[in-house]
């Protein structure tokens, strides 16, 4: 989420808060927990110094652990700085640690032990959150029991429900009408039953998701501008199709989905609800394959592509790097994770393989590694297979059986020992004698994004 627009939606939310009326936010908890739970509520509705006080003077008698997440969270929002330094003062001494106002080393320490919450926590999360947009009260609210995530570990990341616009039905031109694009730039490629489709990255970081129909099959392309990923996900299972959208809310750097008829909340990487109604139903949405490669060689590859119009209806600056330079060109997160695996790079793409409906095994693939090993064999569960990297630096991957590749022109053509030549094809591989190997889907990450939603991940680089 881009720094100017978090600023901007904190500063929206602190002028929003100060004038409501803080009767009305604490109504559904009671006794002690009502208590606690308005005078946390206080800090950051209440403009009354007194009003703060008791509140300050009630939660330092009263510390217990629950209190230091709701502590943080109030921080973070509350723009009432007398209190603030106080709250800040019982933090710091109740846990002995001195980190100031540094909100990512207060998650990590949070996130170093045990999730400990209040039993209202949710209600607390959910009107915290609700004043910025009332929306969000639904993503939380009596639901603290329904999540497979911990809750503490899900940060607001910047703008309200959807305020990253997706891009729903989108224009697309052909190829030769794309005279807005360079060779080089990157464009991210798709094909559903002969549909062929580039995306590309400067338009799709403004937009960070598509909505569409392609080659008959309704999608979500899903792009995490933080962690690096675009998955295209199939937004339809069991007879059951998902409206997806943009949460405004990340877990561990990572986007979260939300679907409009339960407002439940979705993990990217992993293609499932994790907060709401929905978790916990045997949901997990089918992904296809995605190449990150550029426009001149998709392209050649297949000119009878079609390419997002610059015609999104939305007034943005499509200029080739220039949503999220700034963050693309260090290896710095804007949003921290729990642990941070040093192996490689935090922002060093990796080639990501899953194969969820035989295995919880994943894999990462250094993007480097394969540049240098441009035909490399693999196996996941006991199914053997064969990345393909060509002179753009895309990966394609596809299940090897029994045949052995011993070479890659890079182009169109890998040969077996058996000196049969096979043509690349986006979803197979095609062999002389009529044979055919099928695709298995991947897609790029971020390594520290993949990493932190698949922690016992296979690292090869």
């Amino acid at each position: 989420m881009k720094s100017s627009v978090l600023k901007y939606y904190i500063i929206s939310f602190l002028v929003l808060s100060t004038s409501l009326n803080f009767s009305q936010t604490y109504n559904t908890v009671e006794d002690k927990d009502d208590v606690e739970f308005s005078h946390f509520m206080s800090l950051v509705v209440s403009s009354v110094n007194q009003r703060h006080d008791l509140a300050i003077e009630y939660i330092s008698n009263n510390w217990r652990e629950e209190f230091e997440v709701m502590a943080v969270e109030v921080l973070y929002f509350s723009d009432h700085q007398s209190a603030k330094f106080k709250l800040l003062e019982i933090l710091q001494d109740k846990t002995d640690k001195k980190y100031g106002i540094d909100f990512n080393k207060w998650y990590e320490y949070l996130w170093s032990k045990p999730q400990v919450l209040t039993l209202y926590y949710h209600e607390f999360k959910a009107r915290l959150h609700g004043f910025i947009d009332k929306r969000f009260v639904k993503y939380f609210k009596n639901r603290q029991k329904i999540s497979n995530i911990r809750l503490d570990e899900v940060r607001w990341g910047g703008v309200i429900q959807d305020g990253i616009p997706p891009l729903r039905n989108p224009q697309m031109i052909s190829a030769d009408d794309a005279t807005y694009l360079d060779g080089d730039n990157i464009v991210f490629g798709i094909e559903i039953n002969g549909d062929f489709r580039a995306y590309p990255k400067r338009i799709l970081a403004w937009h960070e998701m598509f909505t569409d129909t392609v080659g008959g099959i309704p999608v979500a392309g899903v792009y995490c501008t933080l962690c690096g990923t675009v998955i295209l996900y199939k937004t339809e299972q069991d007879g059951k199709k998902y409206e997806l959208g943009t949460s405004g809310f990340l877990y561990r750097s990572n986007k979260l989905m939300y679907d409009k008829e339960t407002q439940s909340l979705w993990n990217t990487l992993w293609g499932k609800p994790v907060i709401g109604p929905l978790v916990d139903k045997g949901i997990e949405l089918d992904y296809l394959s995605v190449v990150t490669t550029t426009w001149k060689d998709w392209k050649a590859r297949h000119p009878e592509t079609t390419v997002l119009s610059l015609k999104t209806g939305y007034n943005r600056n499509y200029g080739e790097g220039v949503a999220y330079n700034d963050y693309f060109s260090t290896d710095n997160l804007m949003f921290n994770v729990p642990e941070i695996d040093k192996s490689l790079k935090n922002k060093q793409s990796v080639l990501a393989l899953r194969l969820p409906d035989v295995t919880d095994e994943s894999i990462a693939i250094s993007t480097k590694f394969l540049r240098k090993n441009n035909l490399y064999k693999g196996e996941i569960a006991d199914k053997n297979f064969v990345v393909l990297t060509d002179k753009s630096g895309a990966n394609r991957v596809y299940f090897s059986e029994n045949v052995e590749f011993i070479n890659y022109n890079q182009k169109s053509e890998v040969v077996d020992t058996s000196g049969i030549v096979w043509k690349l094809h986006e979803n197979y591989l095609k062999s002389s004698t009529g044979k055919t190997l099928k695709r298995l889907n991947s897609f790029n990450a971020f390594w520290f994004g993949w990493k932190a939603a698949h922690p016992n991940t296979k690292l090869i680089k």
